[in-house]
């Protein structure tokens, strides 16, 4: 068996090629990546010596598409990753709004004709950020505490249970630029994959967390917390009254690549989209984080601010109850693990923020 990873070279996706080679016999690997991100090319002599093919191309340029040749799955990790790409405030990071859209839309479409014409099977990684700003920020929360939580007293919208946010809840718009084109990408992955009768997975991540990530705060936030408050650098509470009180869920890669080895060994094993996270025993807010790291690295002042950025959210915890039941499976790494191990990496590494940032 081929399987090709776009974005093979990037954190998520390095970790799905090293889940490929260690849990199938006789696979194929193909990481394609075109290097464009700060620290994707630490990753590529590790692969190489795990016998993971490496090819430099752009999944925007059809012929480097054409130029994989055959193959029996695609893996599609390759993205512009941040909530904020192609807004003024990621102004000077080098992500237009139109580069955003080629990226994560159009690069979809090359890669799904070029699946079509293989019938190969297409695992396509999505975002939390899909689901509704409006509807996000409507769900009901108590702030009595060190966390928003859902409130107990009032009753939940459409898609949200105890177990957090579940594949219904709504996707109307909007949802930013970069959740537009994911769910953009979700439905013509669905259509297509319907057409040539393949396999088809849409796994819809929450925030990835784990040591050598390239995040900056608007798409690795608990990597680029520790690494600030390990290096002293400034950090701030931004909005909801400047608390520190906003949630997110967090997960490793390697439980994601590990439901992923899942989903090919299955390929008929629906539904088809996913909600895959560390859920509600890994939600963990800002204050909390600070919590963590001021007893792993000694205190450190965090400012309060009541500026708000465009598309935050107070509260996002995915409901992975679904993808549990469908592939036997959950996530075995506990947030205070990947926590510790962020912390180890920012030990050895004190120089990251200003490499990934290059």
């Amino acid at each position: 068996m081929r399987c090709v990873v776009t974005g093979g070279l990037g954190f998520v996706g390095s970790e799905i090629c090293r889940g490929l080679v260690d849990l199938f016999d006789g696979i194929e690997v193909v990481a394609f990546d075109n290097l464009r991100r700060s620290g994707s090319e630490g990753n590529r002599d590790p692969l190489r010596r795990l016998g993971v093919a490496v090819v430099h191309g752009d999944v925007r340029l059809q012929s480097d598409v054409d130029s994989l040749g055959e193959f029996d799955w695609l893996v599609d990790a390759a993205a512009e990753p941040s909530v904020l790409a192609g807004t003024a405030a990621a102004a000077g990071r080098g992500v237009s709004s139109r580069q955003l859209v080629e990226h994560n839309l159009l690069g979809t479409v090359n890669l799904l004709e070029a699946a079509s014409r293989c019938g190969a099977g297409f695992v396509m990684i999505s975002t939390s950020r899909v689901y509704s700003i409006a509807g996000l920020s409507a769900v009901p929360l108590d702030d009595s505490g060190d966390a928003f939580r859902l409130d107990p007293a009032m009753a939940c919208p459409a898609g949200v249970g105890p177990g957090g946010i579940g594949e219904t809840f709504s996707t109307a718009g909007p949802v930013s630029l970069y959740g537009a084109t994911k769910l953009a990408s979700e439905a013509l992955a669905i259509d297509y994959a319907a057409r040539s009768g393949t396999p088809l997975f849409v796994d819809r991540c929450g925030v990835m967390a784990g040591a050598g990530q390239f995040g900056r705060a608007d798409q690795g936030i608990f990597s680029w917390w520790i690494h600030s408050w390990a290096a002293r650098r400034p950090l701030s509470y931004l909005g909801f009254g400047g608390r520190g009180l906003q949630v997110r869920d967090c997960l490793h890669p390697s439980d994601l690549a590990r439901l992923v080895v899942s989903q090919i060994r299955s390929p008929s094993q629906g539904p088809a989209v996913l909600n895959v996270s560390g859920g509600q025993t890994s939600a963990t807010s800002l204050l909390q984080l600070s919590s963590w790291c001021e007893d792993r690295f000694g205190p450190h002042a965090v400012s309060a601010s009541t500026e708000t950025r465009p598309y935050d959210v107070p509260w996002i915890v995915l409901d992975h109850a679904a993808a549990s039941a469908a592939h036997d499976w959950r996530p075995e790494r506990a947030a205070e693990s990947i926590f510790e191990e962020i912390a180890n990496h920012a030990e050895t590494h004190a120089d990251w923020l200003d490499k990934v940032a290059a």
